[in-house]
């Protein structure tokens, strides 16, 4: 067979045959009385499996040592199956930054702290939530107890993320590493440790902003005013509950405390973390607690003295 049925046969072009032929990785099995290669069916069927093998994005030396049984394909094959997954990998990662680049408008310096964070190994991002958690619950009496707690605050990205998730990820490395964002949330964890240390046992009290939300939920679906005197039973029940959970008389310095717990609870930083948690960790949505929050510290404050 001729070079040119040869090129039409195979899909392949005839300079590419000759380059092959060349390179010995397709010999040709004869030559015509006026010097033209020549090849036979099984030098065709090798020209397809070569142009199927480039096609693939093997390099011409492996391909070579494949179709001359030097290498095993299903080897190469795993091996270069495994190169493109981290390759197609690294292109989500870099996909997933420009989307969010483009997406939040970032500056240069924000751009690079977020390719930075998206690249981090396993590792990498373990240490950096690490350090994040040690400086929030570090060194406080109660430690042990917020076991629980802790683990629930970690991301776990997946191997193969989705460009949302990459993109939850940066945004919640850099917010762990925002000291302004690590503030209020080790007061809040300074505040359960010292309510801990009040109680007997030894795992965590129910939270109170918890017990606020069952309390004040329905009040707020109900469209109560919470300055209205049908929010004032509320009122008693909830903060009844938490003088309970605290271990405190119900009284204005209580009330006032726990206003003051709820709008560090309500920060809207805390609440995005806990968003981005959910998409790094593939969870469902988190229920968003702002409205019940502002509706009780609203509720708090119209009934305590200033």
């Amino acid at each position: 067979m001729c070079t040119r049925l040869r090129a039409r046969r195979t899909g392949l072009t005839v300079k590419a045959i000759r380059f092959y032929s060349d390179r010995g990785i397709v010999a040709p099995t004869d030559r015509s009385p006026a010097g033209y290669r020549l090849h036979n069916i099984d030098a065709v069927a090798r020209l397809d499996f070569v142009r199927t093998l480039r096609e693939l994005g093997l390099d011409l030396p492996t391909i070579r040592k494949v179709v001359d049984r030097e290498l095993s394909l299903p080897r190469v094959a795993a091996a270069h199956a495994e190169a493109l997954a981290v390759q197609i990998g690294a292109l989500r990662l870099r996909c997933a930054v420009l989307t969010a680049v483009a997406e939040r408008g970032s500056t240069p310096e924000e751009a690079e702290l977020m390719h930075r964070l998206a690249q981090l190994s396993e590792d990498e991002r373990r240490r950096l939530i690490g350090d994040f958690l040690n400086a929030v619950f570090g060194g406080l009496d109660a430690a042990p107890a917020f076991t629980g707690v802790m683990r629930s605050m970690t991301p776990e990205l997946p191997e193969s993320p989705e460009a949302e998730q990459v993109q939850a990820w940066a945004e919640l490395a850099e917010m762990s590493l925002d000291p302004d964002f690590r503030a209020p949330v080790r007061r809040l964890a300074e505040d359960q440790a010292a309510e801990q240390a009040r109680s007997d046992t030894v795992s965590p009290r129910r939270d109170i902003a918890a017990a606020v939300r069952d309390q004040a939920g329905p009040a707020l679906t109900a469209g109560i005013d919470p300055a209205s005197p049908q929010a004032d039973p509320i009122v008693a029940a909830f903060t009844a509950h938490c003088a309970h959970l605290l271990g405190r008389p119900d009284g204005v310095e209580l009330r006032r405390r726990l206003a003051t717990r709820l709008e560090s609870v309500n920060d809207p930083r805390r609440e995005r973390y806990l968003q981005l948690l959910a998409v790094v960790n593939g969870w469902p949505a988190p229920e968003i607690l702002a409205p019940v929050f502002d509706w009780s510290v609203r509720a708090l404050h119209v009934r305590t003295p200033q």
